[in-house]
């Protein structure tokens, strides 16, 4: 049995379909409340732990760090303690924002941290406290995750392309937009893989590929969704958000690949899927 933390989120939800995967809400573990985490590990003693759980509203997280500091830092801490103690592997989900976002070269797995936000800064504490515990342990970093679930760029392209012929899309933020389908599928690979050989105890960058900016994947969403409406680029400072937002979100994902045998996924492949899904849920509707 594996037990994944989150229930409702993206990655979470696309874990919850794959067999022998627990997965508990807030109900059963409370981030806000670390020693409910530890408390669930303890009760359930399963072979891994996934962490798909998180507080990821970033510009809320600006008015809210300590409790983002809580639930992304000390509750992964909580964890990673006693899956130390139990000798399991726990795979752990953070971002891109742990970097600064400057430049142009793929963050690779040994650069430098600098988060530029209080959403960064709150995920590096539970990644640095886990490489701390001394656990069996892989930081699965990501980038711009998609699905048919939740809230997400993709279902926001969906909705906007329903009223209007033009949008405008900030243009000079790189990255790769990823599949939650795809990154469950990994954090599953990877867990069974480390339940086999600790060795392979961690930090790795996942994410999909080809690298393009927000505006580039929105048109690529209205293609397939074959509409007319069409996204112009703009630059960041035309779109303020309360949290600064990083205009190199690019992953160096050699070393997942060359450590565990997992290739970054094409997310034009995983976008068609989330699409025939939300077409199949609105025809239900």
């Amino acid at each position: 049995m594996i037990i994944v933390f989150g229930k409702t989120g993206q990655v979470a939800t696309e874990l919850k379909s794959h067999k022998d995967v627990i997965a508990l809400g807030r109900n059963e573990a409370d981030l806000s409340i670390p020693t409910t985490c530890a408390d669930a590990i303890k009760r359930y003693k399963p072979r891994a732990v996934i962490n798909a759980a998180a507080y990821t509203a970033v510009d809320k997280v600006e008015h809210e760090e300590d409790l983002a500091n809580t639930i992304n830092g000390e509750a992964p801490s909580a964890m990673a303690s006693v899956c130390g103690e139990l000798n399991i592997p726990l795979v752990h989900i953070s971002t891109d924002y742990v970097f600064d976002g400057s430049g142009t070269t793929p963050w690779s797995v040994i650069d430098n941290t600098k988060p530029q936000n209080a959403y960064g800064r709150s995920k590096l504490k539970g990644e640095l406290a886990i490489k701390a515990l001394g656990c069996t342990y892989a930081i699965l970093r990501t980038s711009w995750v998609v699905s048919a679930h939740g809230i997400n760029f993709v279902k926001t392209m969906r909705r906007l392309s329903a009223t209007r012929d033009h949008i405008t899309v900030v243009d000079d933020q790189i990255g790769g937009p990823t599949c939650a389908k795809d990154i469950a599928q990994t954090c599953i690979a990877i867990a069974e893989q480390l339940i086999e050989d600790p060795s392979k105890s961690g930090i790795y960058h996942y994410s999909g590929q080809p690298n393009v900016s927000w505006c580039q994947f929105a048109n690529a969403i209205f293609k397939k969704m074959d509409c007319k409406t069409i996204a112009s680029p703009i630059p960041t400072m035309e779109y303020p958000t309360p949290a600064i937002r990083p205009l190199n979100s690019r992953l160096d994902c050699l070393h997942i690949q060359k450590t565990f045998g997992i290739a970054r996924p094409f997310w034009q492949d995983g976008l068609e899927k989330i699409l025939r899904d939300l077409e199949g849920e609105h025809d239900k509707a």
